[in-house]
C-alpha cells in the first residue's frame, strides 16, 4: 500500500487534514472499489455525507485496504431531515454505523436549510415542493458540539453557508467550526470569502474543484469545461501537469483542502498528483480566471436562498 506524502493543513482543532482528499458523491455501485482504488495510490482523506449513500461502499473500501484507522481522515455530513437537535446524535451514529468507525474526523451540517423530520431524505408536498422544516441550523450545530464532548466527533463544521449564517453561528456556537466545505474553483474563486475564513482560521474545503466537470449541474453546459481552459492548460505545460491538476495545486496554493472524485483508476492517481507547488505568478495568473460563476445552488430544490451575500449569486 503506496503512502503518497501528500501536504497537510493544520485545523484550529490542532489535527491535520490531508490537502488532497476523495469525494464520493455520485456513482454508488463504484465507490467500493474506487476508494480501495484511492487508499492503494496514497489518498488517507475520503470526503463522504449521509445523502450520498456512499458511506457503507467506503467502509468496505477501506476494510479492503487494510489500512489502520488512526492513518485516515474521515469527513461526514449531517442531512437536512435530521437537524433537529434530537435527531442529530442519531443521525452520526447511523453514519459511523455505516462507516464502520467509531469517530469521525470531521462532520459538517451539510447545508444550513431544514427538511422536516423523518425517514425521506427530500421530502415533498403534493405539487412537489420541498417540505421545509423549523430547525434553526445554530441549535442543530449546537447539538452537534455535543458530539464532540462525546468523542464521536475530533471536529465540527459546515458546508454551503452564506457570510452571514457563518458570521451568525460564529456568535452562537461555543465551538467554532474547525472547515467550511463551498463550491470552489477558479471560476468562482471567492477571493473576499477565502480571507474572511483565514481571519477566522476555519479551513476550507473545495468541492467541485473542478467546476463544470459534473454533468449534475445544468448551469455551465454553455461555457467550455474549466480544466480545458486555454490558462490552465499553459501553465500546466511548465510543470508537465494537466489543466485539472493546475486546478487542484492553486487551491492548495491559497491553503485549501481539494476533494475531486473520480472512479477511474488512472484518473485517481492523476488527481492525488495535483499536490505540487505552482510559482506565485502563476497562483496569481489563476486566481485573475475568477468568473464569478456558481454551478452548485440548490435553492429551489430546498425552499431556502442560499449564497445571498456571496459571488456568483445570480
Amino acid at each position: 500500500m503506496a503512502y503518497a506524502n501528500t501536504t497537510k493543513f493544520k485545523l484550529n482543532t490542532g489535527a491535520e487534514i490531508p490537502a488532497i482528499g476523495f469525494g464520493t458523491w455520485q456513482d454508488k455501485e463504484f465507490q467500493e472499489d474506487a476508494v480501495y482504488e484511492a487508499l492503494k495510490a496514497g489518498y488517507r482523506h475520503i470526503d463522504t455525507a449521509r445523502v450520498y449513500g456512499t458511506e457503507p461502499a467506503v467502509a468496505g473500501g477501506i476494510k479492503k485496504s487494510g489500512l489502520p484507522r488512526q492513518e485516515l481522515f474521515i469527513t461526514s455530513k449531517l442531512w437536512n431531515n435530521s437537524h433537529h437537535p434530537d435527531d442529530v446524535e442519531k443521525a452520526c451514529d447511523a453514519s459511523l454505523k455505516d462507516l464502520n468507525t467509531d469517530y469521525l474526523d470531521l462532520y459538517l451540517i451539510h447545508w444550513p436549510s431544514p427538511f422536516v423530520r423523518g425517514d425521506k431524505m427530500f421530502p415533498k408536498d403534493k405539487v412537489g415542493k420541498p417540505m421545509v422544516g423549523d430547525t434553526d441550523y445554530v441549535d442543530t450545530y449546537k447539538a452537534m458540539e455535543k458530539l464532540v464532548e462525546k468523542g464521536k466527533c475530533k471536529a465540527i463544521g459546515i458546508s454551503n453557508f452564506s457570510k452571514g449564517e457563518l458570521e451568525r453561528l460564529l456568535k452562537e456556537a461555543s465551538i467554532p467550526p474547525a472547515a467550511h466545505q463551498i463550491e470552489c474553483h477558479p471560476y468562482l474563486a471567492q477571493h473576499s470569502f477565502d480571507a474572511f475564513h483565514k481571519q477566522k482560521n476555519i479551513h476550507i474545503t473545495q468541492y467541485s474543484p473542478f467546476g463544470n466537470q459534473n454533468e449534475f449541474y445544468s448551469s455551465g453546459k454553455d461555457i467550455g469545461k474549466l480544466i480545458d481552459d486555454p490558462i490552465l492548460a499553459e501553465i500546466g505545460k511548465k510543470y508537465n501537469k494537466s489543466g485539472a491538476q493546475v486546478a487542484l495545486a492553486w487551491g492548495i496554493a491559497h491553503g485549501r483542502s481539494v476533494i475531486p472524485k473520480s472512479k477511474t483508476p488512472s484518473r485517481i492517481k492523476s488527481n492525488l498528483e495535483g499536490d505540487f507547488k505552482l510559482d506565485p505568478g502563476d497562483v496569481q495568473k489563476i486566481d485573475e480566471m475568477d468568473k464569478k460563476i456558481r454551478f452548485n445552488d440548490s435553492s429551489e430544490d430546498f425552499g431556502w436562498n442560499f449564497f445571498t451575500d456571496l459571488d456568483g449569486k445570480k
